[in-house]
């Protein structure tokens, strides 16, 4: 599958159920690793809840994905080296570029036929929760879920949060933020008067959802489906 953007087509993949009738949408955003069949599961499964999921390659711009060559299962010795190959990447995905991304993202998912009219959700991990909450908050009256796990979600300072209309879930593991991190996140969230939970996930490390890495945590995995999927149903229900 092909996404038009300002800067050529971004592969993607997409997951819906399969019976013929339309269904709210949700644009997942992976991790840096990109997409790969963890990912796909991961969209495959939420499908299965009545979404129709779509998922960007965020770095199209490089190339189709994968834009590096990945083991089959991503060890703590690869992903230093993994990690090191991919920054520059990272560093190249301005938040100018993120948006325009983002717009055409969101077009080519409500455009769908699978789709039905009505807000969307979006959600992300690793980079990507960032990139869910940047696209978020620059569509306030067309994302009304939001959800981030293991994401540096307040990278971009608490006036980036003011703009969200979107209830929201963070799902930080522990290794990314300290308790007293997570206050003050939570505290730009209240003055924001953001609908939102916002908690670490006990005894997790960086990278926890992802069943291909060796920070996979399968009851942390569990939890995020558990937060996950009555934020979609219930925000998605209010539109």
């Amino acid at each position: 599958m092909q996404i038009p953007t300002t800067d050529g087509l971004a592969d993607a993949f997409a997951a819906c159920p399969d019976h013929g009738e339309r269904h709210p949408g949700v644009l997942m955003y992976p991790d840096a690793f990109g997409i790969r069949p963890t990912v796909r599961d991961m969209a495959t499964e939420l499908a299965g809840h009545g979404y129709y999921v779509l998922v960007p390659n965020f770095f199209h711009r490089e190339g189709p994905t994968p834009v590096i060559d990945l083991p089959g299962h991503i060890g703590e010795a690869d992903r230093s080296a993994l990690v090191a190959r991919l920054m520059p990447l990272i560093k190249d995905l301005t938040p100018e570029r993120v948006l325009r991304d983002a717009d055409a993202y969101l077009d080519f998912l409500t455009s769908r036929p699978e789709v039905g009219a009505g807000p969307v959700a979006v959600t992300g991990y690793c980079i990507g929760g960032l990139l869910a909450t940047r696209t978020a908050a620059a569509h306030p009256g067309q994302v009304a879920a939001l959800a981030a796990f293991h994401a540096p979600v307040g990278a971009d300072g608490p006036e980036s949060l003011l703009r969200l209309t979107a209830d929201v879930h963070f799902g930080h593991a522990a290794t990314d933020i300290t308790p007293e991190a997570l206050g003050e996140l939570n505290r730009s969230l209240d003055a924001a008067g953001v609908d939102y939970t916002s908690e670490i996930y006990p005894g997790t490390v960086h990278g926890f959802t992802m069943s291909d890495t060796d920070a996979f945590d399968p009851a942390d995995l569990r939890l995020h489906w558990d937060r996950l999927l009555p934020l979609l149903t219930g925000a998605l229900a209010k539109g």
